[in-house]
């Protein structure tokens, strides 16, 4: 006759190993397109959401037109953190995103930015002054800061005058970098871009002299049934995500 002790003994054992390796088990990965402005910011929210929650936010960085173009053709992203509100209310529209699930995450300030300390005043007078051969700005096709920075020019009556000197990056990234590295004296970027930066120069642009760039996520229907991508929209919404946005020179609502 078997001793049922030992029976109760290996059902015990049994239950003890699969709680102790359930853990890794129950945690997910989802995948987030995050607009190139936000890529450090995003980076520091991503490993507190795997460190509050045990999911990995497993993150894509570009323009938010070249992501909103490969999401509509089946690309697997399942949050999307544009850098316009446009899109996402496209992406809402068009049966790609979760109605109800969209949002303001940030509100971005552009830049005019030279590594070069004493090139750009407090003012931006360069920009009328003249003395660059180049100036950099993210794609207004693809990128919502590129139509920023045209809005800003035309405001100030120079856009014809600096076409000419115009190269366009095809993110905010790659617009930085030619500011960076010297291709463009000066530029047009994302001041989340040069917030941590204690050299160069640089101009606040007013907030006034373009329309709000309001960042706008939501949940995309490839991932409405992902508890990765569900907790990462409510972390997004956290007072510890709200606070690394903040320090990155970004306003929230």
């Amino acid at each position: 006759m078997r001793n049922p002790t030992r029976r109760h003994i290996w059902i015990g054992v049994a239950g003890f190993l699969s709680l102790a390796f359930a853990g890794p088990v129950a945690a997910a990965e989802s995948q987030i397109a995050v607009a190139a402005n936000f890529t450090e910011p995003a980076k520091e929210i991503a490993a507190a959401f795997a460190k509050a929650t045990g999911h990995n936010a497993i993150l894509s960085f570009g323009s938010s037109g070249a992501f909103y173009t490969q999401m509509s053709h089946g690309a697997p992203f399942e949050v999307f953190l544009s850098a316009d509100a446009d899109r996402p209310m496209r992406a809402e529209q068009e049966g790609l995103g979760v109605p109800g699930s969209r949002f303001t995450y940030a509100i971005g300030r552009l830049v005019l930015y030279s590594a070069k300390p004493g090139v750009v005043d407090g003012a931006g007078a360069i920009l009328k002054r003249g003395g660059f051969e180049k100036i950099a700005i993210a794609d207004p096709a693809a990128a919502p800061y590129g139509v920023a920075a045209v809005q800003v020019m035309k405001k100030l009556g120079l856009y014809e005058a600096l076409t000419p000197k115009i190269v366009q990056g095809s993110s905010i990234t790659q617009a930085y970098q030619f500011v960076a590295t010297g291709a463009a004296e000066i530029g047009f970027v994302a001041q989340s871009q040069v917030v941590g930066e204690p050299g160069g120069s640089r101009w606040l642009v007013p907030a006034k002299l373009h329309a709000p760039i309001d960042q706008q996520a939501i949940l995309l229907k490839t991932g409405q049934k992902n508890p990765a991508a569900l907790a990462f929209v409510k972390f997004l919404k956290s007072p510890q995500a709200i606070a690394i946005i903040k320090r990155y020179g970004y306003e929230t609502r």
